[in-house]
């Protein structure tokens, strides 16, 4: 992973790398401020797992639309940048990336007025979507073939402070909680080939401020923002600077009270610098205890979402604030093992890193096959995928053959079974030209798959599971 690049990984890593020493540092100092201390802890393990998507969040924005010299800036905010390709192992600033639907972005600005986003028809076949997602990683809103259809059409996206009238022309209008907003959008390739119709489709989107769109006079533009840098190292030691300064385009929610009236005791205030040197030696002690706590925590509960079905980790994610409440550690949990996720009503994340026996995937010394029967394929309206990552970074892996997937679209072309159904051979080398058709490359080492289910049948659902892994002999 590229120093740069900032992901989940990389927050993750920093802090725990970083605690450790601290900890006994600050300990050694005989500094008798025991409740102080265990005090801060609280706070601060309780303010890592709140900010933890928040600032993760951040380290995308800074890297995707602020730092033009990263490798990953994408481009300025308030513009659609298109993506005709999809994610390859290059891509590094997100984890877990969908290697099915070339992405456009758009990083909104919502402070001086609320944007348009517009869409045009696209073929009632091809599966699209616009989600968007606010600055804590909640999303609130979908455009798209699920939600709004694949007719042409405008939406308008509002911010916290925007109580103006809606204008002629805008078929809905989303609002977020936050003053800057994510739009992912997804547009399906049905192969390679396929290409530029997805580069057509993506020159139809259009996004502008809402006084461009209804042809009435701008409003003052907003204060220019002094980002901060952010990295790998800065993570290690200013979370909660980080933290700090995001909560200025962050309205409190009502159930957030608490927790930011914690936060303002150990000196974590919207928009104000925080200054850990007012704390006592044994404070210091306690929030970096603290941090390291919540740390593990995040971790933990990332990896014991949902219900283990055939070795497969299936949990029905709904990363909105109202399913999500005040539950920040489930929020944080969804960001930790893939930011951005859709809610389950979009798209569903089956996850493996074992066997059907529970033993751990691991491409350098095994072998493997997921087996569907012909009568039991993932149940979708749009389409299914199953993606190979490195189990330890969670990025996508170079192989032979450059393929980091089996998907749906791609059926006509796999070796059938005589029930129909077929097998996927998961190996690091391939398995025989006979079955290479149906080949998904794995890493020399630890193994990390996830199936996506797009715009999943519901009722369909609690009737099927995962097929399991299985170690050929």
């Amino acid at each position: 992973m590229s120093g740069s690049v900032l992901s989940r990984r990389s927050i993750t890593l920093a802090l725990v790398i970083g605690l450790g020493a601290g900890i006994v540092a600050c300990k050694k100092s005989g500094d008798a401020d025991t409740a102080g201390a265990v005090d801060t802890g609280k706070i601060a393990e309780a303010g890592l797992v709140y900010g933890f998507p928040l600032v993760m969040n951040y380290g995308v924005l800074y890297e995707s639309f602020i730092n033009t010299a990263s490798p990953q800036y994408r481009g300025p905010i308030n513009t659609i940048i298109n993506t005709a390709r999809v994610f390859t192992p290059k891509d590094t600033a997100v984890v877990t990336p969908n290697s099915d639907t070339p992405y456009s972005f758009a990083q909104l600005d919502l402070r001086a007025e609320p944007m348009v986003i517009c869409v045009p028809a696209i073929p009632k076949e091809r599966y699209y979507s616009v989600q968007l997602i606010d600055m804590n990683t909640m999303n609130y809103g979908y455009i798209g073939s699920r939600t709004t259809g694949n007719d042409a059409g405008c939406f308008m996206v509002a911010g916290p402070d925007w109580k103006g009238e809606t204008p002629k022309g805008i078929k809905a209008v989303y609002n977020s909680n936050t003053q800057f907003s994510m739009a992912l959008f997804r547009t399906q390739l049905f192969n390679p080939a396929d290409i530029d119709n997805v580069k057509a489709i993506q020159a139809g989107y259009k996004l502008q401020s809402l006084s461009g769109f209804a042809g009435t006079p701008a409003p003052a533009a907003a204060p220019a923002i002094n980002w901060p840098a952010i990295d790998k190292d800065k993570a290690k030691t200013g979370f909660f600077d980080y933290l700090a300064f995001l909560l200025q385009f962050i309205p409190a929610q009502a159930n957030e009270a608490g927790i930011r009236a914690d936060l303002a005791k150990i000196g974590v205030e919207a928009g104000k610098p925080f200054d850990m040197s007012k704390l006592s030696m044994a404070q210091k002690a306690g929030m970096l205890a603290g941090m390291k706590a919540g740390n593990d925590k995040v971790a933990k509960a990332a990896t014991s979402m949902g219900k283990t079905q055939n070795g497969w980790n299936v949990a029905k994610i709904e990363n909105t604030t109202a399913a999500t409440g005040d539950d920040w550690l489930r929020r944080a949990a969804v960001a930790q093992a893939g930011i951005y996720a859709n809610d389950y009503q979009e798209a569903l994340y089956p996850m493996a890193r074992t066997d059907g026996a529970g033993v751990k995937l691991d491409g350098s010394t095994s072998s493997y096959t997921i087996t569907f029967p012909g009568n039991a394929l993932p149940p979708v309206n749009a389409f299914w995928s199953v993606t190979m990552y490195d189990g330890k970074t969670q990025l996508l892996i170079d192989n032979p053959i450059n393929r980091y997937l089996i998907n749906s679209p791609m059926l006509p072309d796999l070796k059938k079974n005589p029930d129909g159904g077929f097998t996927i051979y998961v190996s690091n080398k391939s398995p025989g030209a006979d079955k290479e058709s149906n080949w998904l490359p794995a890493p020399n080492g630890e193994i990390y798959m996830v199936m996506r289910l797009y715009w999943p049948k519901l009722d369909q659902l609690e009737g099927w599971q995962p097929p399991a892994v299985v170690k050929a002999n």
